[in-house]
């Protein structure tokens, strides 16, 4: 994935320990292996096309869940049991469509400002719970989500000469992650996270197959190496995350995914030269604030 996906989405036995220190050094861990990630991800799109980038990463995410389905209890096929078999192929396919977006975001506008735009998507996810699952949110989380949108408007600038229509890109890919969290609760309504985590990397797999295929392109062997590395970065992350949710609850490690933006920065001026603007850093700074309330917000409603 190009971002540290939500706890639900996620397959995590009932946590056994609760090491909030380990749990959050695990977090920070999958947060700078998921950067790493980006990154990689930008250099290759931006020198292949995204859909065979993301189909292949999509064939080794595939056979990881293949692998955790085999352990499981039930194995394969009490893993892959579902009844609501057409939500989790809206649910794979939506994910898919939106790492497009995401991945074809960095080469056009670069790790800093797509990062600093698409960590609103808690806030949206929030801001959809209501109407979309019928949860209540309170007049506190909607003073949140609204000052995130004013952090969201900031770094767009969308009254300025210099506004730039494509950095609305990673705002489409901020919503598209929302509406497939909102999905992912729907759907463990019934399925298990086991179940949900495997049919996202089936159905992903197949779906950037047959849209992948017709765009192959010859890749240089150093290429290959990265793209090797990229999926190994994805694995990687994800075990992480799997790890981070066994030893502590998601709310106390949850706030600790924003080190994503961070690391993401970093890599972006250090290795691709970006520059943070000023407006970037200040509406950032506002997103996180308001993501941050939000979710002690529900922290302590839960």
């Amino acid at each position: 994935m190009s971002m540290v996906p939500q706890a639900k989405s996620l397959p995590r036995p009932r946590v056994q320990h609760n090491n909030v220190p380990l749990g959050i050094m695990l977090m920070i861990a999958a947060t700078i292996v998921f950067a790493l990630q980006d990154g990689i991800s930008r250099h290759l799109a931006g020198t292949y096309n995204t859909y065979m980038v993301v189909m292949i990463r999509y064939w080794f995410f595939a056979a990881f869940v293949v692998f955790l389905a085999t352990r499981a209890p039930g194995g394969l096929r009490e893993t892959a049991r579902t009844e609501q078999l057409w939500l989790q192929i809206f649910r794979g396919v939506l994910l898919a469509g939106e790492i497009c977006v995401a991945v074809y975001g960095f080469t056009l506008l670069g790790l800093v400002e797509s990062q600093a735009v698409f960590i609103c998507y808690p806030l949206l996810v929030a801001a959809l719970s209501g109407p979309v699952l019928g949860e209540s949110v309170g007049w506190r989380r909607w003073a949140a989500i609204g000052a995130g949108l004013i952090g969201v408007l900031i770094i767009l600038q969308p009254g300025a000469g210099v506004f730039d229509p494509a950095a609305i890109i990673p705002f489409v890919s901020a919503l598209m992650f929302a509406v497939y969290g909102l999905v992912t609760r729907f759907a463990a309504r019934q399925d298990s996270t086991a179940t949900s985590f495997f049919w996202t990397g089936i159905t992903g797999m197949v779906f950037m197959t047959a849209i992948g295929m017709w765009y192959w392109e010859p890749m240089s062997q150093g290429d290959w190496l990265w793209m090797a590395l990229l999926c190994v970065t994805g694995v990687t992350g994800h075990w992480l995350l799997i790890k981070c949710y066994e030893m502590a609850e998601a709310s106390a490690v949850q706030p600790f995914a924003y080190f994503h933006l961070i690391w993401a920065a970093m890599l972006g001026v250090a290795i691709f030269g970006e520059v943070i603007r000023t407006n970037v850093a200040i509406g950032a700074g506002i997103i996180m604030a308001a993501g941050l309330f939000t979710l002690w917000r529900e922290r302590v409603k839960g």
